[in-house]
């Protein structure tokens, strides 16, 4: 990870909740710019604008255009780790907003220490993503595809296919998908699978990942596939054919 302090673009329109909220990211390292607006966010991530941010932080209530919208324009135009900040409870807009890229959010009304939890989880999980990370190699450096009935999935390529057909999945579901699928019909506890995919042991992580679950067998379209194990966690369920 590069040393110094984590630029942080902060995407917020109500200045007295972005003043306190510079000032408590600051306090805990974070190096954070203001944009008031989703043009201003989206302006702010050109890439000849300065240094690139490790996160984007997207309130999706903005005033100039919808925050959905702005979510998935960033994605189009950078990888950086997007949360949401929303007023909505409701499991399908935040499956909209993972579908459109972002990789996490929190529901206002929020405890800080639940943001800053969530922001360092991304920025851990992001840093691990370099060419060197992930499932180990065989010695000759090949990974045969995943095959589960009618899903492929490539490890190295990160990319998933159902019947020919490819998937965009972001990075926490295709993570979340390759785990399960390495030991099909085992069972994963809850505490492990978000240990090792979103690298942290906090609790309050179960929410989100019972959101990409969800996520995942929407755009499968086999909810079948990952089964709940109640009071346990997951297991992928191949499927035959």
């Amino acid at each position: 990870m590069a040393e110094g302090p984590v630029r942080l673009l902060l995407v917020e329109d109500d200045n007295h909740v972005a003043a306190a909220l510079s000032a408590m990211l600051s306090k805990h390292g974070f190096e954070v710019t203001h944009a008031r607006s989703g043009e201003e966010a989206l302006q702010a991530l050109l890439p000849d604008s300065g240094a690139p941010f490790g996160v984007v932080l997207l309130d999706l209530g903005l005033p100039d255009q919808d925050g959905f919208e702005v979510c998935g324009k960033i994605r189009k135009r950078t990888a950086t780790p997007v949360i949401m900040v929303t007023a909505r409870a409701d499991v399908r807009s935040r499956i909209h907003g993972l579908n459109l890229g972002a990789d996490d959010y929190v529901v206002k009304p929020y405890d800080t220490m639940e943001l800053l939890a969530r922001i360092h989880a991304v920025s851990r999980r992001t840093a691990a993503h370099d060419p060197g990370h992930g499932p180990e190699e065989s010695p000759d450096g090949f990974h045969p595809p995943l095959r589960l009935g009618p899903v492929t999935i490539e490890l190295p390529t990160r990319q998933v296919s159902v019947n020919g057909t490819t998937v965009s999945l972001t990075r926490k579901e295709f993570d979340l998908l390759a785990l399960l699928a390495q030991r099909p019909g085992v069972v994963f506890r809850r505490e492990q699978i978000i240990s090792e995919v979103w690298r942290t042991s906090w609790e309050g992580t179960g929410r989100t990942l019972e959101v990409h679950i969800a996520s995942l067998r929407s755009k499968l379209r086999m909810p079948a596939l990952i089964e709940t194990v109640r009071g346990v966690g997951y297991r992928l369920v191949a499927p035959v054919g």
